[in-house]
């Protein structure tokens, strides 16, 4: 018997990744993005790890998450914690995973209303 609803309203879910593309409540994203629990989704102009600097993630600190969820491509790549000090100085916590696991992650924790924000690279199809 299930007891609570699988999306809250007003909470934007990531409803589809395949790789190349992402949909936010529907809406098809082809580059990466920075979905926040609410409110509107943000180009991040990065497409790989090591095209990553301090500046794409301290972009996260205006979104005043709780949590990070990193989704760094395809595979599993890990970045300096250096270019993510700033959201570690604020205790926003931040957990690095392959795109897939972090989009399904991110719309787990924003449904239970954590102040989510996911960071997903996505490549531009070949």
């Amino acid at each position: 018997m299930k007891f609570q609803p699988d999306t809250l309203a007003g909470v934007n879910n990531i409803t589809h990744y395949d790789g190349d593309s992402l949909r936010v409540n529907g809406e098809l994203h082809a580059k990466s993005v920075l979905v926040p629990w609410v409110g509107v989704s943000v180009d991040w102009d990065a497409t790989r790890v090591e095209e990553l600097t301090q500046a794409h993630f301290d972009a996260l600190l205006a979104l005043e998450p709780e949590v990070v969820i990193f989704g760094s491509g395809a595979k599993l790549r890990f970045v300096s914690p250096a270019l993510y000090r700033n959201l570690i100085a604020r205790r926003i916590g931040v957990e690095t995973m392959d795109s897939g696991a972090a989009c399904r992650t991110y719309t787990v924790l924003a449904n239970e209303g954590r102040r989510a924000v996911a960071a997903i690279l996505l490549a531009p199809a070949a």
